[in-house]
């Protein structure tokens, strides 16, 4: 087996004068190159950790937003209501869907996205228990508020800002508290002395009515009346602001 051997030795000879030596530099670049690209490994998709600009503009502008939406609920809404499920819901309301506008105003939805908020919120009117109309005014206002003072671009000045904020908060003031609108609410009872329903003793059935619900009626309609049964539905009417205790209209019922 020497013949073999000296076969071995005789190619290993001849391949160390015929092949070059290997280069390290193409190696060491792959190396190189995989190593940056484990650098670069984002797990937040390319998403910054902060911007320091427009991160300071958001608290700028929800501050400003949640001051007049403050004045609006708190200031004006609450002291007259006296409802503070309403307010809970005014509050959160508006911090939500200024962030949502907001955080997706580089979407330019826009106008289209800001009446799709109203067309969302507006089923809510129908798909839960009866809000009263005075509440889905101010739920609509708050939600307007929001949206405008989120989608404010550069075209529009702060100045301009301020000012459309103020007039709604003015307009709503003056309803609410110059010219003294009152709102008037009404429910629906069963009554049972139909002896009192004759038009000759008016008096005497919204008297009889106050002494059993406790409410300063201001005005009554008679609505079907059961013989067999000795009942009536009435609609009273009365202003929240006359009653001794908060009225909440959630429980008007309908015939």
């Amino acid at each position: 087996m020497e013949w073999l051997h000296n076969l071995s030795d005789l190619i290993t000879f001849y391949l160390q004068d015929t092949i070059p030596p290997l280069d390290a530099a193409p190696v060491k670049e792959i190396i190189q190159a995989a190593k940056e690209k484990g650098k670069e490994f984002n797990p937040l998709n390319g998403i910054d950790i902060v911007k320091w600009d427009d991160f300071l503009g958001l608290i700028i502008r929800l501050l400003i937003h949640l001051s007049f939406v403050f004045i609006l609920v708190r200031v004006i809404y609450y002291p007259i209501a006296k409802r503070k499920d309403f307010l809970f819901t005014y509050l959160l309301f508006s911090v939500s869907i200024f962030l949502m506008c907001f955080l997706l105003e580089s979407v330019k939805l826009e106008m289209g996205f800001a009446l799709g908020l109203f067309a969302v919120f507006g089923i809510i009117r129908y798909r839960t228990d009866a809000i009263p109309i005075k509440e889905m005014t101010y739920l609509f206002i708050v939600i307007a508020m929001s949206v405008m003072n989120a989608l404010i671009n550069k075209k529009i000045s702060l100045v301009e800002l301020v000012f459309a904020n103020l007039v709604i908060i003015g307009i709503t003031y003056g309803l609410e508290k110059i010219w003294l609108l009152r709102h008037e609410s009404q429910k629906i009872v069963i009554y049972d002395n139909i002896e009192l329903i004759q038009l000759g003793r008016r008096a005497e059935l919204i008297a009889d009515l106050e002494k059993r619900t406790g409410i300063r009626i201001t005005r009554i309609e008679i609505g079907k009346i059961d013989f067999l049964k000795d009942t009536v539905f009435i609609k009273i009417s009365f202003y929240e602001d006359e009653q001794p205790g908060q009225m909440d209209e959630s429980f008007i019922s309908s015939n």
